[in-house]
């Protein structure tokens, strides 16, 4: 056993190299924000979308265009609006009369990277069309289903303050993300940076290719053999666990937790957790490595109380409380 981590190890530590890559070229336009790339970079190793919220001029929508730039993959963003349909996203069905045929024109979502911008804005038709599009990779245009390509990612925003005109999306929908990101302000060194690097009319400053979309799904390959022991996983189980029965850990939050992380949360979390070791250039999962990534994965997983909403416990304090609580292998 020893020699096969050993020998993972060192495969993760030279394939972990395109993710310096990717950091260095991304931080040509990108100032700060070390903990939203890295996420992002977690959600495209481990296969899972990702949320993005944040008050604007945030560089959110700015990280995921620059994060497609450095891969050599197609990008799409989608402007979500009110009045978006279905086909504005997955495409329709074109009418040929000379040859009295219909053809499939492709949506937007035909992309490896797609950009799901202020994405509460849409109706519940659209929101239930990107559902399918993100669970079942694959959409249906009429009678036909055709498969999305790999890579596949979608990185959704949000805006936490402006509820006007918008659409909440429903626990579903929400659950299907893997990573549920908050982004906050920068430092005040970070803000400097920013004024000297980007307060000029000229705003071409790109990021240039650096990994291939075919180097991300051989990294997925080595982050699922990524070893994780039986005590990491039983952790990884605890966590989940307390957010459904937290008496059960001598945590008292029951009368502020409605309903606690599905099983999907469980999978997300080790996936999640292996993709960031990969990132620290290790081949095995350390219960740091799950603490690090819990809170992203079931801030949107636990659904809080009337009574929690009415003493401004957020589903972030109470996954903070069960961190802190649950025992550390």
């Amino acid at each position: 056993m020893e020699q096969g981590i050993s020998a993972i190890n060192e495969q993760v530590r030279e394939a972990s190299g395109f993710a310096y890559r990717l950091r260095e070229e991304i931080g040509k336009v990108i100032v700060g924000q070390r903990y939203l790339v890295d996420r992002l970079l977690i959600g495209l190793l481990s296969n899972g979308h990702v949320l993005l919220e944040g008050v604007p001029g945030l560089a959110k929508t700015l990280s995921v265009k620059t994060l497609a730039q450095t891969i050599d993959a197609s990008f799409a963003r989608l402007q979500f609006t009110p009045d978006l349909l279905p086909a504005d996203l997955v495409g329709t069905l074109i009418y040929n009369p000379r040859d009295g045929v219909f053809t499939v024109k492709k949506g937007p979502i035909f992309a490896h990277l797609v950009l799901a911008d202020e994405i509460n804005r849409a109706p519940a038709k659209v929101q239930s069309a990107l559902l399918e599009a993100m669970q079942e990779r694959q959409v249906t245009i009429g009678d036909e289903t055709h498969i999305l390509p790999e890579p596949f990612l979608v990185l959704a925003t949000q805006n936490p303050i402006e509820q006007e005109g918008t659409y909440p999306l429903p626990e579903a929908q929400v659950d299907r993300f893997m990573l549920k990101l908050s982004i906050g302000y920068p430092s005040r060194e970070e803000e400097r940076q920013i004024l000297e690097r980007m307060a000029t009319t000229d705003r071409s400053v790109t990021a240039a290719p650096v990994v291939r979309p075919a180097d991300i799904i051989a990294a997925r390959r080595l982050v699922d053999s990524i070893y994780i022991d039986e005590k990491v996983k039983e952790y990884v189980i605890d966590l989940v666990f307390a957010t459904r029965d937290p008496a059960a850990f001598k945590l008292d939050l029951a009368p502020f937790i409605q309903y606690g992380a599905s099983p999907r949360a469980t999978l997300n979390l080790t996936l999640a957790a292996k993709a960031h070791a990969f990132l620290q250039g290790r081949g095995y999962v350390t219960p740091q490595d799950v603490k690090s990534i819990a809170l992203d994965v079931l801030r949107h997983r636990v659904i809080v109380t009337y009574e929690a909403e009415a003493e401004d416990m957020t589903s972030d304090a109470l996954v903070k409380r069960i961190l802190d609580g649950v025992p550390v292998p």
